[in-house]
């Protein structure tokens, strides 16, 4: 049996974030939308001229600091700020159950819903770079590449290159980390190597990557 979830309507509240210029009209239109519907609002936390009282001493205050700056301004205007933020966020909390989950009734107060997480569909890998090759002792490679964000490990092609161009069917080793270096053992020293490598993700292998040849020794 499939599960319905129920998707809550949230109030924005983090106001206490934005910059005083977004604060006031957010203010001013929550006042109008609660206090101007109160037969959807019926029972606010505190009356209407307590909370139109808190906004005019913080636009007050604020216009204060655009015209002198001074120390003293700027402590009224937080202090009138962090009062008028603290209502605003109470009348979230009541918005948020008076309306009943209904999105026009909650819309009427003001209030913008938080925005909902958009779910994101897994990609495609992009291919790796062409893999970093370093000789080690005699038959010995050293194998490095870079990650691919998301992948949850990688597939490591080694192929000799004969002497005519024809290519041999390839080994692969699977790679789970790419913070260290692969070792491969055991080559032949004096041919050439081609390698390459791909991703694996939600939705499978990459693309393999570009080759890199070098000669073992």
């Amino acid at each position: 049996m499939s599960r319905t979830t129920l998707e809550i309507i949230r109030p924005f509240l983090a106001v206490n974030y934005l910059p005083d210029r977004e604060i006031l009209p957010r203010l001013i239109a929550v006042h109008d939308g609660v206090f101007g519907h109160p037969s959807l609002f019926p029972n606010t936390p505190f009356d209407e001229p307590t909370f139109k009282g808190a906004i005019d001493r913080f636009a007050t205050a604020l216009a204060a600091v655009l015209t002198d700056g001074g120390k003293l301004s700027l402590e009224e205007r937080n202090k009138t700020r962090a009062e008028a933020v603290v209502m605003y966020r109470t009348l979230g909390h009541y918005v948020e159950n008076a309306c009943k989950n209904d999105m026009n009734t909650f819309l009427s107060s003001g209030f913008t819903p938080v925005a909902k997480p958009q779910r994101i569909q897994p990609q495609p890998l992009p291919a790796p770079e062409a893999p970093t090759i370093k000789q080690g002792p005699t038959g010995e490679f050293a194998i490095t590449s870079t990650s691919v964000p998301q992948a949850l490990y990688y597939e490591l092609s080694c192929v000799p290159v004969s002497s005519g161009g024809d290519n041999v069917e390839p080994t692969t080793v699977i790679v789970t980390s790419t913070q260290q270096p692969t070792i491969i053992k055991n080559l032949t020293p004096g041919t050439i190597y081609k390698f390459q490598i791909r991703a694996f993700g939600k939705l499978g292998f990459s693309a393999w990557s570009s080759a890199t040849q070098r000669m073992v020794i």
